[in-house]
This record gives C-alpha cells, sequence and structure tokens, in this order.
C-alpha cells in the first residue's frame, strides 16, 4: 500500500490532472485507488463528474469529525473519491491555534483501516503551504511533483523546494519524492534545455517518463473524464501508464503482496 501525495504551488502544471489519471491507471491495473480531495477549489471533485454539500465532503472530516469511510464516492472507472467542498479553505481558521491536527489526517487513514486496506490512496493537496498540505505529508508514503517544462516552472523551482522542506519540517519528516514532467513538448528546443536543468537538480528524483503535451488530456477534463476512458489510445494515456510502471517497478508505489 502507498499513500501518495501530489503537491506543487504554482497553478497550471498538471497537478490535479496527475492525480484524477495516475489514479485511472491504477484502476486500469485493476488497483482500485482511492482520491482524497484536499484542495478548497475542488477541481479533482468536478473534474471527476461530482457535486457533494460540504456535509458530504472532506470538510465534514474536519469540522464535524465524520469518518473518512462515509464519505467515500464510488466513480464509474473504478476509482474511489473523497470529495472536495469550497468549505473546506475554512480549516486552517479553525485550527490555526492547535497542533494536533497534523497527523489527524494520518490516524483516521490507519484508525479506519484504509491504510491498511491494500490499495493506493492519492491525495490532491492545495497548492500552498498550510494546515491542509501539512495533513496531507504527514500522511503520505511519497510525494509526487509535476512541474511544466517551461520557463517559469524552472523559475520557481528554488522556492518550490524551500516550500517542501518546510513542509517536511512541520510534518517532521521527509518523504522520499518524485519530480514529473508535464506539458512537455519534444519538438521544442527550450523543453531539451529544461529537462537538462531538472536532471542536474533533482538527479534520480526526476521521472524518466515525461507527460508530453497532448489535447486529449485537456479535453477530458472537460467531458468529466480520465484520460484512459476518454482517449484510451492517445499519448496522454500511453504517458500516465507508462508512469504508473515506472513508480511501481522502482518501488515508488508498493502493492499488495
Amino acid at each position: 500500500m502507498t499513500i501518495l501525495a501530489i503537491f506543487n504551488q504554482k497553478g497550471g502544471v498538471g497537478k490535479t490532472t496527475t492525480a484524477m489519471n495516475l489514479a485511472a491507471a491504477m484502476a486500469h491495473n485493476g488497483m482500485e485507488p482511492l482520491m482524497i480531495d484536499l484542495d478548497p477549489q475542488a477541481h479533482l471533485t468536478a473534474t471527476s463528474g461530482v457535486t457533494v454539500n460540504s456535509e458530504d465532503s472532506i470538510f465534514a472530516f474536519y469540522r464535524d469529525n465524520k469518518p473518512l469511510t462515509e464519505l467515500v464516492k464510488p466513480l464509474p472507472n473504478g476509482v474511489n473519491l473523497i470529495p472536495s467542498h469550497v468549505e473546506l479553505a475554512k480549516v486552517d481558521t479553525l485550527y490555526r491555534k492547535t497542533g494536533s491536527i497534523i497527523m489527524r489526517l494520518r490516524h483516521a487513514l490507519y484508525d479506519e483501516m484504509l491504510a491498511a486496506s491494500g490499495v493506493p490512496i492519492v491525495i490532491d493537496c492545495c497548492p500552498f503551504l498550510g494546515i491542509l498540505s501539512i495533513n496531507a505529508i504527514a500522511a503520505a508514503d511519497g510525494m509526487i511533483i509535476p512541474i511544466a517544462a517551461e520557463y517559469l516552472a524552472m523559475k520557481g523551482a528554488t522556492q518550490l523546494e524551500n516550500t517542501l522542506e518546510a513542509m517536511s519540517r512541520l510534518a517532521d519528516k521527509r518523504i522520499p519524492r518524485r519530480f514529473v514532467v508535464t506539458r512537455y513538448v519534444p519538438s521544442r528546443r527550450l523543453s531539451a534545455h529544461i529537462i537538462g536543468e531538472m536532471r542536474d537538480r533533482y538527479g534520480p528524483e526526476l521521472c524518466k517518463t515525461k507527460i508530453q503535451e497532448n489535447s486529449s488530456i485537456t479535453e477530458s477534463a472537460g467531458y468529466n473524464q480520465d484520460i484512459f476512458a476518454f482517449a484510451p489510445k492517445s499519448k496522454g494515456a500511453k504517458d500516465y501508464g507508462f508512469l504508473l510502471d515506472e513508480l511501481v517497478e522502482s518501488g515508488f508505489i508498493k502493492l499488495p503482496g
């Protein structure tokens, strides 16, 4: 079993897209993963075609101590989702004076036997440092950081590393991490230059698999579908399938048995 936190503080790099399609790749391979939308923007929930009240979202877990298992919504593609709601933004205000909240999600995942269920758990983090992101990092066995193959994404790499280190200190652990290049265009000369810089900066933590810029990935979200349901033969589907294979073969994602 592996709990993965998908994080980047920069928007537009494919964080939610990666969470959705990596989980879909797992389901495509019979893993029946659980996704947790821990972002108040609730983009993962919306692109999954789910609409809920705050009482049926992850916010109810934080505000009312509602069990996580009562919030799970099965999706048609074989993925299970704990949805988010805009009210989740209130969590930082509710718990800013207490340190006990840091391990809240991790304890619940283990107490409710979700962490011991043998299925991977994918957490879509909010794009800033706060109680929710720290909860995700404290709960996770590994972190995946999507980075777009663009100049501004590389310019923000130092700030990203500072944020990751701050999160690790607050969560009292440094978890294994993998950086995934997204929006990659092989024919673009700048892309090759950026890949070289990323390889120098991140070394073996940089995944070999690159998620190529692909219109099917963008369009699939608009139809509330993952890339495997929307365009199973597209480059996007192949790339996310290869990414899952790489993470499993390297031992970053651990399968039961």
